[in-house]
């Protein structure tokens, strides 16, 4: 159907246009997806067996639909995602405030005109992309905003009464007729108006200033909600619960290589970052596990969730850490290194909710904490396990490395250090040399640096080895280094 060809009802007519509702529109493109194994949420990972099936159940049902999960669970991604299950291009009357379907109009204008025209109605036709309409709910919207109120100013310049629907001017809901609505935080929604929503849903009339419009508008409406809303601002009322179809829960990623995916996707980076600064691979599984260790912290709010968004930040800022260094030292490149890890601290201060040990603490010690556990929760799979519990006369695989610090005056690795002098620093250890090519000999050489670090770190969260923060960088030393120091 060429649609720049069809300018009026009759050419439409007899182009042999059907109308759908908005449902049945959803409802017909997904079957056709399905049938064709095309993803019709593509780019929205970790969900694939659980919440898009649910989802897509819910739109065959022709179900409005409320999305529950805790920050940062992609739900009003999901809800974006469903226009392109939208036609391309719908009709409508032209001139109409709230996108009447030429075969089925609703408003008196267009129900006028229609009369009036008849096969010269003019029509327009909307694109996919203007039919999403998205509200965040908050405690100072009103029902005009939403649903519409009477224009005093209409009436006068009409000479209409009050009751007359023309002099209606109408809200959010109504012009989004024939979209998809998606009201976001639902539950920050005051109940008197959460309560202007029942007819909507389910009668199909809007209600003004004491009279009634019978407005069948047709409507997707997407919900999205935090668990955590019900107790903390405010709920959803049972009643307009009942109305809504499905209720779908999300969930956080539950596995690092999802959590990973969906990073590298999100992340916005620059292009000169992207070719200068070298992440290694390690750097992504540590980025992750910090906020797997968030949301199993007992300084930090399970209720209030941790957002995918602070695995995504952290990558930024610890990019632009390591870019920092290299445009301060007049290198072209340069590679992320764990010290470098001081730069996503404020990415994760903003991104957690601290509970009362968290806050007697300090955010500060949380993020650094959050780094340690997760450093120490990968380092087994690297090098051999160290117990909490050894005797002393029987050898390990770090005693090497540990007489190295005892002998020496420790390492020091500085924030600003050139690539050159930070693979000196650490080459200069010959054990850790020797410890990372008899457990990982097969390691890539470009990674093998963030590798022998990582080891170091990984020595000192289990007491190996002492490291301190100084205002240059950070100091390794033996175990009791930092004690003699501070003595």
């Amino acid at each position: 159907m060429q649609i720049d060809k069809i300018t009026n009802l009759g050419e439409l007519k007899a182009a042999g246009y059907q109308s759908k509702t908005i449902k049945e529109e959803l409802r017909s493109n997904l079957i056709e997806n399905l049938k064709n194994k095309v993803n019709s949420f593509e780019g929205i990972h970790g969900y694939e067996n659980s919440v898009i099936p649910e989802l897509e159940r819910a739109i065959l049902s022709k179900h409005n639909i409320n999305l529950l999960g805790l920050r940062g669970q992609a739900k009003t991604r999901l809800a974006r995602a469903m226009v392109k299950l939208l036609d391309p291009w719908i009709p409508a009357v032209k001139g109409s405030e709230i996108n009447d379907d030429p075969f089925n109009p609703i408003s008196r204008y267009a129900i006028e005109l229609i009369k009036e025209k008849g096969d010269q109605t003019p029509i327009v036709w909307i694109e996919r992309s203007e039919r999403f309409f998205e509200k965040l709910a908050t405690p100072d919207v009103t029902v005009a905003d939403l649903i519409g109120d009477v224009d005093p100013i209409k009436a006068m310049n009409l000479k209409l009464s009050y009751a007359d629907d023309r002099v209606i001017h109408y809200g959010m809901i109504p012009r989004a007729n024939r979209s998809i609505f998606v009201i976001n935080e639902l539950p920050d929604l005051q109940a008197r108006i959460q309560v202007s929503l029942f007819n909507i849903l389910q009668e199909g009339d809007i209600q003004i200033r004491g009279f009634k419009l019978r407005l069948p508008l047709d409507l997707q409406f997407v919900f999205t909600a935090n668990p955590e809303d019900y107790t903390n601002r405010g709920s959803i009322v049972t009643p307009l619960k009942d109305r809504i179809g499905s209720q779908i829960l999300t969930h956080y990623p539950n596995s690092l290589e999802v959590a990973k995916e969906i990073t590298r996707q999100e992340a916005k980076l620059a292009e000169v970052q992207k070719s200068a600064v070298y992440v290694p691979q390690l750097v992504y599984d540590i980025l992750e596990q910090i906020g797997f260790q968030a949301r199993e912290s007992p300084y930090i709010d399970p209720k209030s969730g941790v957002s995918a968004r602070l695995s995504i930040s952290a990558l930024e800022n610890l990019i632009s850490t390591a870019e920092r260094r290299m445009l301060k030292s007049g290198a072209t490149h340069t590679s992320v290194r764990l010290s470098d890890f001081m730069g996503v601290i404020p990415a994760i201060t903003g991104k957690v909710e601290l509970v009362y040990e968290g806050e007697q603490e300090g955010s500060l010690f949380v993020a650094q904490e959050l780094i340690d556990q997760a450093i120490e929760s990968l380092f087994p799979k690297y090098f051999p396990e160290i117990k909490k519990l050894e005797r002393p006369d029987q050898p390990n695989a770090y005693d090497e490395v540990v007489q190295w610090f005892f002998a020496g005056s420790g390492l020091q690795l500085f924030d600003d250090t050139s690539n050159e002098e930070y693979q000196s620093e650490l080459n200069q250890i010959e054990p850790l040399e020797a410890l990372v090519e008899k457990y990982q000999p097969d390691y890539p050489k470009k990674d093998v640096n963030f590798l022998k670090e990582f080891a170091l770190w990984g020595m000192v969260v289990f007491k190996k080895l002492s490291k301190r923060r100084v205002s240059e960088g950070y100091q390794f030393k033996d175990p009791y280094g930092s004690y003699i120091s501070d003595l």
